[in-house]
């Protein structure tokens, strides 16, 4: 929906103005006319205090000799209305055309008003606790403890040193619901702090938070002009001096050459350069590009540029990065085998208290399932990691039992191991999943399979996606067994793992020759090469990666695969709105045209068009902002 600023004088009395000239044309249509000398004093009093700036324009324009100005445009016609004696169809010409420029300038304003939410979101000042007072963000060095009471914004990235707290991060990802905050977790500017008091540790300086790069780039993506916008402002420099050219034949040959009347055909050609004015081919385009970005950045996808919306509705292909972007990246445990009349609680309970020791995944992994499965990790000593193969300690609930963790040949360093075990490793191999073998020294107690787990909304995406006739390819580092895996749970054909990050550009280039546009989505980290090569490079979960911010062409800053076909359908529906109001535009300017060439144009009419197409046309784009805003 368009919003008017309805509080704006300057906008009211444009419409006070264009409504009297209005009425005195309709009266003067019904012979009821403002008595001479007057008439002409009256309509000059409108056209200069409303079209003063046009006029002042056209006339810089005229004596630079630039034709393909719009305001020489409007200038030659009312010049010629008056010279008629077309006092009120003058001063239509010029109110309307203000009114048509001013609606663009308000589509635009309403176009950008997602991005101007994202400025006024961010706070100025940050309560220093040493400082016992407010200080403006840009005096703020890191390391410095900022005071948080519920309700307030989040002024800059840093982590949290005290207190917990629900943290609203739509601004940053998009995502609606709050998440909780504890002491050591991250806290990005621009987000709202909702129930806590909190102390913060600032990390970074207010130039460099997420925030502010979201602003900055978002800013730069909307001046980043799309391609179908740079052929429209090509084609109206020569667009504009052509109709000048057209009407000065349309006036010149039927006068000079046939001698038919002078005021009519002076009168049809300046009806055509009324007409021809190509305000709504212009604006059909930064708008719906604007529209779409920020519904885009509403969602939490930062989308580089115009060329970039255009880019993905061409999208054939798309190669997909597994983990932390199919994935989550963070390994769980999926199995519990046990074996040798061993109890889950003391398998889970010693693993645990062996791996607690341990940062690796895969131990923290164990330590975390065990705890959720109501079992507290056993105590243990004598914690030593033998590293690329697994660990050993001492259980000391478990009658001081050594306890070996790890693979399946560091167990079979200790102790023999039965084909059970070995076919329960192998099952979980074929499965794509990761085994971790326990033993209390003589054999193996049971084994622990760990997968790396597939996104919530993963499998909604990719169906979305091959609904779209989008062809899919998986590139990971991941082995070739645990990519083939989740490609099977996924209904993903084209499967490629073990790969490195040059190998991922070999494939990339292999799909644009067979595609010939293609989308690379990685995680940011390792993927950089693949991502610069491919047609539109998207970043998954950017929130918390600058590199992933900066380079990519569009940055996903929550973890949704989902918004990938939701771009897709965006920028469909966008180059198929510029290609509506296109057509729709030039539908009628070729009528009026063609009505001028015959004798038949109206001035009145060909003006009432020309901004009601612009009306239009702005309607229509700024309707992209609410494209399947309800299923956020």
């Amino acid at each position: 929906m368009m919003h008017l600023p309805i509080n704006d004088k300057k906008f009211i009395f444009l419409l006070l103005a264009i409504a009297t000239v209005l009425l005195l044309e309709v009266l003067s249509l019904i012979g009821i006319t403002i008595p001479m000398p007057y008439e002409p004093f009256v309509f000059i009093a409108f056209i200069i205090g409303i079209g003063h700036g046009v006029l002042i324009n056209g006339l810089k324009a005229l004596f630079k000799l630039q034709f393909s100005s719009i305001n020489l445009l409007m200038t030659i016609a009312v010049v010629a209305a008056f010279y008629l004696g077309e006092y009120p169809e003058a001063a239509v010409v010029i109110v309307l055309y203000v009114l048509g420029e001013r609606l663009e300038d308000i589509g635009l304003e309403n176009s950008k008003s997602a991005l101007d939410q994202l400025v006024s979101r961010a706070p100025k000042t940050a309560f220093v606790k040493s400082e016992n007072k407010a200080i403006i963000l840009n005096k703020i060095a890191i390391g410095t403890i900022i005071q948080l009471k519920p309700g307030e914004m989040i002024p800059l990235d840093g982590k949290i040193i005290s207190g917990e707290t629900t943290v609203d991060e739509a601004a940053i990802t998009g995502e609606p619901i709050p998440k909780d905050k504890h002491p050591g977790d991250t806290l990005f500017a621009g987000t709202l702090n909702k129930n806590g008091f909190i102390e913060m540790e600032t990390t970074k300086l207010s130039v460099d938070t997420t925030f502010a790069k979201i602003i900055r780039l978002t800013f730069e993506a909307t001046a980043s002009k799309s391609e179908t916008q740079k052929f429209i402002q090509r084609f109206s420099k020569f667009y504009t001096p052509t109709i000048i050219a057209m009407a000065v034949l349309l006036f010149a040959i039927p006068v000079f050459v046939l001698q038919l009347d002078f005021d009519l055909w002076l009168k049809q050609a300046i009806t055509l350069l009324v007409i021809a004015c190509p305000c709504a081919l212009v604006i059909s385009t930064p708008v719906a590009i604007y529209a779409a970005i920020g519904n885009a950045s509403a969602k939490g996808a930062l989308v580089k540029g115009g060329k970039y919306i255009e880019a993905m509705a061409q999208i054939k292909a798309i190669a997909l990065d597994k983990t932390r972007t199919i994935t989550y990246g963070k390994p769980i445990v999926s199995d519990v085998f046990l074996l040798n009349n061993t109890s889950r609680e003391k398998l889970l309970a010693c693993a645990a208290g062996t791996e607690i020791f341990s940062e690796h995944p895969l131990a923290q992994a164990i330590v975390t399932a065990s705890k959720a499965a109501g079992f507290e990790p056993h105590k243990a000593e004598a914690y030593k990691s033998i590293i690329g193969k697994g660990a050993t300690a001492k259980c000391l609930v478990c009658e001081d039992k050594a306890v070996f963790v790890g693979k399946l040949e560091f167990i079979k360093e200790q102790h023999e191991v039965t084909d059970e075990a070995e076919k329960i490793v192998e099952k979980l191999a074929s499965e794509g999943k990761t085994s971790v073998v326990v033993s209390f020294g003589t054999a193996v107690a049971g084994i622990i399979g760990l997968t790396d787990e597939i996104k919530a909304d993963s499998s909604t995406a990719i169906k979305q996606l091959q609904a779209q006739n989008i062809e899919l390819t998986i590139l990971t580092g991941d082995s070739e067994k645990t990519a083939h895996y989740v490609a099977k749970q996924l209904g993903i054909k084209n499967v490629f793992g073990g790969l490195l990050p040059e190998n991922k550009s070999e494939k990339i280039k292999d799909l644009l020759q067979e595609y010939g546009s293609v989308a690379m989505v990685g995680d940011g980290i390792n993927d950089d090469p693949a991502l610069a090569l491919s047609t539109v490079g998207i970043a998954m979960g950017a929130a918390g990666s600058d590199t992933a911010i900066e380079t990519a062409n569009i940055a996903l800053m929550n973890d949704k695969l989902s918004l990938i076909p939701f771009l897709i359908r965006l920028s469909k529906k966008t180059l198929s709105r510029i290609k509506i109001n296109t057509i729709g535009a030039i539908s009628v300017k070729v009528i009026f045209i063609l009505l001028a060439f015959l004798g038949y144009s109206n001035l009145v009419l060909a003006i009432a068009a020309d901004v009601g197409v612009t009306l239009v046309v702005i309607v229509l784009s700024l309707n992209l902002m609410k494209f399947e805003t309800s299923q956020n």
